[in-house]
């Protein structure tokens, strides 16, 4: 037992030992179709051709990164009030998956920019703030890793920070600039009615990945904080 609140670490990983294959294999089956729908019936557009297929992964991708980050600075909140362990769990599962997400935000953007501008990368403000939420969440890994005693309660510091940007990401989009708007005029809502399901089936598939990655991280992350307390406790009753 971890405390007397939490259950043992057995029974909490018995779900994960289904739930976690079964959200990887619909994450994998969704992926196929996704695939399929994406480059055999959706059209293809008249300027990007091929390129803008990536759009259905780019923007899928974006949504878990969002995601990722208020799961994170969520749990970090939570865990900076109560000073539950478990919330910390979850925050640090939440930044990592995070990271990798936002790579390939970062990534998938980058090609979508030379594809349609001719450019790998242009200091737009959602570009510019997009890689610095990055860096942020890359900080708090190494933060969470390096920085001794105190490293939850600056990481969960950043987390709040980076959680605070992401509304100014989606929205920070002049006329003048040339990534698509977000919201109610934007790229997203204006989907052809024969481009919507590709899209929306592309951000369930992702979702599942997304959980199925935070639920194998935050399992992972408790174990580790289980043994850290076990050797703990064992050097203060002068066993190690």
């Amino acid at each position: 037992m971890n405390s007397q609140n939490n259950q043992p670490t057995g029974a909490r990983g018995s779900t994960a030992s289904w739930l976690v294959p079964l959200l990887t294999l619909l994450a994998a089956v969704g992926f196929a179709s996704c695939v399929w729908m994406v480059f055999v019936v959706t059209p293809v557009a008249d300027v990007l051709f091929f390129n803008q297929k990536i759009f259905y992964f780019h923007v899928a991708n974006a949504f878990m990164l969002f995601l990722s980050v208020f799961v994170c600075g969520f749990a970090s909140v939570v865990f900076l009030k109560k000073r539950d362990g478990k919330w910390d769990d979850i925050a640090i599962a939440g930044a990592e998956v995070a990271v990798m997400f936002g790579l390939v935000v970062l990534i998938t953007g980058s090609i979508w920019a030379k594809a349609a501008w001719d450019v790998w990368w242009k200091w737009e403000k959602r570009l510019t703030m997009s890689l610095l939420l990055w860096l942020v969440l890359v900080a708090y890994v190494i933060v969470r890793r390096f920085a001794g005693a105190s490293a939850d309660r600056l990481a969960a510091g950043l987390a709040v920070f980076g959680c605070v940007g992401i509304p100014f990401i989606y929205f920070m989009v002049e006329k003048s600039d040339n990534h698509p708007q977000a919201g109610k005029e934007g790229v997203v809502a204006t989907l052809a009615t024969d481009m919507k399901l590709a899209f929306w089936g592309s951000v369930l598939t992702f979702f599942f990945w997304f959980v199925a990655l935070l639920i194998s991280r935050i399992h992972s992350a408790r174990a580790e904080r289980e043994v850290r307390e076990l050797r703990e406790s064992a050097m203060d009753a002068g066993v190690l």
